[in-house]
């Protein structure tokens, strides 16, 4: 099979970015004909390892910078008939010649199976794309955390993929009722490989690690930290990740006082090993697609701390099984159920090994079939049915 991915930035770091990568490997080791188009680039390298039988091509350089119509990108947002909406997270991107190059990119292909990877993606590919395309829309964040300008376009425009994909049931219900008439499947994304190495629950540190921005709740869980340093001062939190808020997080470590106890060390190449050294992990974010570090992190038998925000940790975790869940944005509740985890090591060796029996349905040699199974089904011309997984 002929299998195209298009993406924003297939150079960049991010979670969906290495999911995509992980599927386009496997895939193309399966044997199938797989390229990855990224709309811009702006590395020089790929910052995942990409099988090389993978055909890479690019639309939009921008190594040397963003191009002059960037200036215009509001002007471009009044012109009729653009398909990017107002609220895409991503709307920076979207210049004028970026979104043509993709209207352009979409609009000539004539076979294969185009697998877009965010709502500008897919609605362009939704409007743009010729019927002799088998149209496979992938989200990785729930509906419910999209403005209200994104959602109208998905229900205005989805109905027109061969499948939607989702990663939690949560989102599989959600989209179900917006769109009762187009399949909707719930493949979750992979990890890198369940067979890591185990904390040995002897070190008193928490890890937490994603990119520095509001999602992600960091802010929420230096103030809840601060709690759990007053009953326990030998505890450390290493936040890994970079973005916009390290300023403002570094702020907070520093009003409270925190600068022995909490560190943002910024991006690394050995999460791995930080994961292992680790003996919680604490997801604070204000809402989730499916949050792969925080599988990461159970693949080592690291218990988890998580707010119960929508969607993603309540479609993984059960609550004092493998991890702790805390209503949203409970700093209160969230430093609470870090003390007790921590006061206790017996509860952290029991949640540890449970979160690692439950990461194993997360393996790519569980997940990927799953995709190779839908993409023969569309390329029969089969209807799909409207779930894969039989997971949570």
């Amino acid at each position: 099979m002929k299998i195209r991915y298009l993406m924003l930035h297939a150079f960049g770091m991010g979670g969906t970015i290495r999911t995509v990568v992980n599927q386009a490997n496997a895939m193309a080791a399966a044997g199938h004909d797989v390229e990855l188009v990224s709309l811009v680039r702006r590395r020089e390298n790929p910052q995942f390892r990409l099988d090389p039988r993978i055909t890479v091509s690019t639309l939009v350089d921008q190594r040397g910078g963003r191009q002059p119509d960037s200036v215009a990108r509001k002007a471009w947002r009044r012109v009729r008939g653009k398909i990017v909406p107002r609220g895409e997270f991503a709307a920076d991107y979207f210049t004028e010649r970026v979104e043509w190059a993709a209207m352009e990119y979409v609009s000539g292909l004539r076979d294969g199976i185009l697998v877009t990877t965010r709502p500008a993606l897919n609605l362009i590919s939704a409007r743009r794309a010729q019927k002799t395309v088998i149209r496979v829309a992938q989200e990785h964040m729930n509906l419910s955390a999209y403005p209200d300008t994104i959602r109208r376009e998905i229900a205005r425009h989805y109905h027109r993929f061969d499948a939607i994909t989702v990663l939690t049931r949560t989102n599989r219900l959600e989209y179900q009722r917006l769109l009762p008439r187009t399949p909707i499947v719930q493949i979750p994304n992979a990890v890198h490989k369940v067979e890591q190495r185990p904390s040995r629950q002897a070190e008193p540190v928490v890890i937490a690690a994603g990119r520095l921005v509001p999602q992600k709740g960091f802010d929420l869980l230096i103030e809840a930290f601060a709690q759990v340093v007053a009953e326990h001062p030998e505890w450390r939190l290493r936040i890994f990740g970079t973005g916009p808020r390290k300023g403002q997080l570094t702020g907070l470590v520093e009003r409270y006082g925190l600068g022995g106890h909490v560190s943002l060390p910024g991006r690394t190449d050995r999460l791995e090993q930080e994961l292992t050294d680790a003996s919680v992990y604490a997801l604070s974010s204000r809402f989730e697609g499916l949050p792969m570090v925080m599988i990461e992190a159970m693949t080592h038998a690291l218990p988890v701390v998580a707010f119960d925000c929508p969607t993603g940790p309540g479609d993984v975790l059960t609550d004092g099984v493998d991890g702790v869940l805390v209503p949203p944005r409970d700093v209160d509740a969230l430093a609470a159920a870090l003390n007790r985890v921590i006061a206790d090591r017996e509860l952290r060796v029991r949640m540890g090994r449970a979160a690692r029996r439950t990461s194993r349905a997360y393996g790519p040699e569980q997940v990927m079939p799953l995709w190779e199974d839908l993409f023969s089904e569309l390329a029969a011309g089969e209807r799909v049915a409207d779930n894969f997984w039989h997971g949570r």
